[in-house]
């Protein structure tokens, strides 16, 4: 059968083959070499087949495929990475883990808090790669693995180009302008990329409170419904410059700018058929938020004899945020019971430093050895004014904080090609953290942390075979706290309950601690097709969960560690055009992943002690059909699972299964003009959320559902 199964494959090439060879002969000569050049371009680096590091890079082909106008609806089609919608929310995840367990980095580096990277717009990135296994040259904070995105660095000469973006649906409207400017003169180089987005929405959703006393029996039944109605606008901005020395050095500054402006104004009416009333029946809010964010780095690579290569960059960034937030009560009467105005805002502003030297010391040797530190603080205030109405008595406080954080890691690695067929990486990563909090309300903070991360990756390309291979990685991750959840300072929420308690720090938080195993069995055809199986472990040591506590007048969410957790997980993915192995068939690319993740909580009683929030399946289906040179058509189907979650002894939380179809159309008129449409979420399937809570006095059960919306994007894509 092994045998049968690979001359079909065989015959399948060389039928293929045969095709292109007698297309080429067809050709002018001309066009026959122009093709051979464009070929050789993409043998001579394949990054997922030949790095010895598992690495998934998305180039822009792929990015702007679907007419996506944020990073997280590219990603969520990528092989075992899906998005969260938390009550924090959209959240990207690999091996279905968010909290911080996947480390997301623009050009390398962390960004700061407040910078929503999953927002960013796909024209103003070159490329995103996906790594499954650290590595020495970033940061180890990658438990579940690292996503990088990558900003456009690349410039064409005289390049020109417009993209207007418009869609929506009755309840949801937007639109955006994007543009990208490039030149060169000489040994200078520039490039402008930006982007303008703005729209309104109107969501009704709803929610369910039920209880029980300790005998089961019912003691509440009420019901929520919620409409939201709000406008944004946000824009970003992303020029650079490069300079090309006549020793081959190059220095080049590339810069990130992006701002925000959002608008929620929202109302909630319960009503009750068991039991009380929530404090309020029911409340109005409004709520706006200003925000923007800076970066700008320093690139200088300095080229040395002998193969060797400094990299260094140094770069600043800032970030500030204000947010006004109103809110009235009524009880059941519609007599006012709460008026309140909860100004507050941060800021951000920070230096990092980084630098790699590079050498091929001995023969088939490739040393690095870097450093990477950064000095960022952190300043964050909340004041809250009731007006005093007679028969109430008002909260008022005024909280703030300051966190400085300091970094610096030192690393080594150096990759071996032992064989033409066997190359090993080894590295070694030191990093320490240490964070100073001060301000009201609490004793100052002072945290320090170190990590030594040794890794270990291997690629063995099978004997007698071109195109099969087998990976290994061996590796030490962390997660350390970030600083607001060090803060013992309190956010409250005026339906406080067991299901929807006010939010506090832990000064005694740890870094949570991680050993991992990666493998993956890769198979590559031609034109970049492949067949690929991978799977992990990882055992997670001073693990970190939410716990909820009543504190004798207020319900309390508090992260604590607690034990030891591991996560598993297998990975397959397949990509292929259908004429590999039916030449006869139509141009179409199909592309299909499947991830399913397993865990466990050692401190928490099963059933579903699984780590909160974990995506146990997911699975996405693809096809592209090049019917001519002018037109395209493609759709996606896209699966995540839910179910029961065990997070203590006491809480649960359940989510439904999410399902996605999306459609694409793309027709180019010319060269320089083309039509992108797209329909995204076509089965606008709603989304349930369950909290569970229960002691020895009763319980609590809570069920949030959220709608979901079909939209129509029409894309005109020009070149000048």
């Amino acid at each position: 059968m092994k045998n049968s199964h690979a001359a079909n494959i065989s015959c399948a090439l060389a039928s293929a083959a045969l095709l292109c060879t007698g297309a080429l002969a067809q050709d002018s000569q001309p066009a026959a070499v122009q093709t051979i050049e464009v070929t050789g371009a993409v043998e001579k680096y394949d990054a997922r087949k030949n790095d010895t590091a598992t690495k998934i890079v998305i180039g822009t082909e792929e990015l702007l495929k679907f007419g996506d106008t944020n990073l997280a609806e590219v990603l969520k089609r990528q092989p075992g990475i899906t998005i969260g919608n938390s009550r924090g929310g959209t959240e990207i995840r690999m091996r279905g883990l968010g909290n911080g367990y996947t480390q997301i980095l623009l050009n390398g580096e962390a960004a700061p808090p407040g910078f929503a990277i999953d927002a960013l717009p796909p024209d103003l990135i070159e490329r995103i790669e996906i790594l499954r296994s650290a590595s020495a040259e970033f940061s180890t904070q990658a438990i579940a693995g690292t996503i990088n995105v990558i900003l456009k660095k690349s410039v064409k000469v005289a390049q020109r180009e417009l993209k207007l973006n418009a869609g929506g649906a009755g309840n949801f409207l937007s639109s955006s302008a994007n543009f990208q400017l490039s030149d060169k003169d000489g040994p200078l180089s520039w490039s402008l990329g930006g982007n303008l987005n703005g729209g309104r929405f109107r969501t009704l959703s709803s929610q369910t409170d039920e209880g029980a006393d300790a005998a089961g029996r019912p003691t509440l039944y009420r019901s929520d419904a919620r409409l939201e109605i709000g406008q944004w606008l946000n824009g970003n901005l992303s020029p650079r410059l490069n300079w090309t020395f006549a020793d081959g050095d190059t220095l080049s500054s590339q810069t990130f700018v992006s701002w925000n402006y959002f608008n929620r104004d929202g109302s909630n009416d319960w009503q009750a058929t068991l039991g009380s009333l929530p404090a309020y029946s029911s409340d109005t809010t409004q709520m706006s938020s200003r925000s923007w964010f800076a970066r700008s780095d320093l690139n200088w690579v300095h080229k040395i004899a002998g193969g060797a290569k400094l990299d260094s960059k140094i770069g600043i960034n800032g970030a500030r945020r204000n947010n006004t937030y109103f809110q009235q009560g009524y009880d059941a009467a519609g007599n006012m019971t709460l008026d309140t105005a909860t100004p507050g805002g941060s800021s951000d502003s920070g230096v990092s430093f980084s630098g790699k030297f590079s050498t091929p010391y001995i023969e088939d040797h490739t040393l690095a050895v870097g450093w990477d530190g950064g000095d960022s603080r952190r300043s964050e205030y909340r004041t809250q004014n009731d007006r005093p109405i007679p028969g109430y008595v008002p909260v008022n406080s005024d909280e703030h904080y300051v966190a400085d954080l300091r970094r610096l890691a030192l690393f080594a690695q150096d990759e071996w090609t032992v064989t033409p067929r066997w190359s090993v990486y080894g590295g070694l990563r030191w990093e320490g953290l240490e964070t100073r909090s001060s301000g009201s309300g609490f004793d100052a903070i002072r945290q320090r942390s170190t990590v030594l991360s040794p890794l270990f990756q291997t690629l063995w390309k099978l004997p007698d075979s071109k195109n099969d291979q087998i990976r290994f990685a061996l590796t030490r991750t962390y997660k350390a706290p970030a600083p607001d959840r060090l803060i013992p300072r309190r956010y409250t929420t005026i339906y406080n309950s067991a299901t929807s308690p006010d939010t506090q720090g832990n000064p005694a938080l740890r870094p949570e601690l991680a050993w991992g195993m990666d493998g993956a069995y890769e198979h590559f055809f031609a034109d970049g097709a492949l067949l690929s199986v991978s799977g992990y472990l990882r055992r997670i040591d001073d693990f970190t969960r939410n716990a909820v506590d009543f504190n004798g007048s207020r319900w309390i969410v508090m992260p604590v560690n607690d034990g030891r957790a591991t996560t598993r997980g297998v990975e397959l993915e397949a990509k292929f055009p259908l004429q590999l192995f039916y030449p006869a068939a139509p141009a179409i690319d199909l592309r299909a992943n499947l991830t399913r993740n397993w865990s466990s909580v050692e401190q928490v009683p099963g059933p579903d002690n699984r780590l909160a929030e974990q995506t146990p399946l997911s699975a996405n289906l693809g096809l592209d059909y090049r019917m001519d040179a002018q037109f395209n058509l493609g759709g996606s189907f896209t699966y995540k699972s839910g179910g029961p979650i065990r997070v203590s002894q006491n809480q649960s939380t359940y989510a439904t299964i999410k399902r996605e179809l999306e459609l694409y159309g793309l027709w180019k008129f010319d060269p320089k003009t083309q039509l992108r449409v797209s329909a995204v979420n076509l089965l606008a399937q709603e989304y349930t959320f369950i909290e569970n809570y229960a002691d020895a006095s009763g319980s609590l059960r809570n069920t949030s559902v959220y709608p979901a919306t079909a939209l129509l994007r029409a894309a005109l894509e020009m070149k000048f």
